[in-house]
């Protein structure tokens, strides 16, 4: 069983948006008009991936993916495919309404804010609510830690003191931190090695460029706290997944960081 904990399929408003320009200076890739679904579904069957959370995306310029857009994802291949929400940090009201509906109407397990992209480290006023509703409704919250590769500050993603903040005030709430946290990936672990309810994915990220201290971790005490997801279309979870060996963890490793970690976090 693998479980990818992060992927997106790009619509053809985010293949345009000029804050990836440096995502694709660093991949090479072109600009296509579209992507079709299909071929997001064919990386994940090459790569043996039997569960993927696909994100929508929502930031100050509106939806680049909206939640009924993935939720036409989801139905195409629901075998496959588990939605996770986002919504407008701009009005929290309408923003509790919205991730009530994502869970209860349109059946996704989480909700993905990323605090780069509104320039708002997560221990801003405008998130609260939405954490209570988390709680509330038992889905996790997940958003990026580490520095922004897209056009935009970095600092919002450091997850001390902003992701303490967080935890602190709401230890019911379950956090997955995607991206490992880079360059302060010994903060993040120190998050997840100190509270009960937070956990990072190692999306955005291949094995061989794992930090030597998340590697240490994801062997010993936190075998139960990582997960692993790709971030595609930046990373092909096949790529992702052929290094994995290199790092030579045990079968009970294996099996957690793979899928039972993520399969007990999202309630898969």
């Amino acid at each position: 069983m693998i479980v990818d904990a992060w992927i997106q399929h790009p619509t053809p408003r985010m293949l345009r948006d000029p804050m990836f320009d440096t995502l694709r200076r660093w991949t090479g890739a072109s600009i296509p008009d579209a992507l079709p679904l299909d071929m997001t579904l064919q990386a994940l069957a090459a790569a043996k991936v039997d569960k993927a959370l696909i994100t929508a995306w929502h930031g100050p310029q509106g939806a680049l993916a909206s939640n009924d857009e993935v939720a036409e994802m989801v139905a195409a291949a629901p075998e496959t495919l588990v939605g996770v929400a986002s919504v407008d940090l701009r009005r929290p009201m309408e923003a509790v309404r919205e991730l009530r509906r994502a869970v209860e109407e349109l059946g996704f397990v989480a909700l993905r804010l990323l605090p780069w992209l509104w320039e708002l480290p997560p221990d801003d006023r405008r998130y609260y609510p939405l954490y209570a509703t988390c709680v509330e409704l038992g889905v996790p919250f997940c958003l990026q830690v580490g520095h922004a590769g897209p056009l935009r500050p970095s600092d919002p993603g450091r997850p001390i003191p902003y992701l303490d903040h967080v935890a602190l005030d709401f230890p019911e709430l379950v956090i997955v931190a995607g991206h490992i946290g880079y360059p302060w990936t010994d903060e993040m672990i120190a998050l997840a090695t100190k509270y009960p309810n937070v956990y990072i994915d190692t999306s955005a990220y291949k094995p061989r460029r794992y930090p030597e201290s998340f590697v240490r971790f994801l062997k010993g005490h936190g075998r139960k706290k990582c997960l692993f997801g790709s971030n595609f279309p930046m990373i092909f979870p096949g790529v992702a997944l052929k290094q994995l060996t290199e790092l030579e963890l045990d079968e009970e490793t294996t099996r957690l960081f793979l899928a039972e970690n993520a399969q007990r976090v999202f309630g898969l």
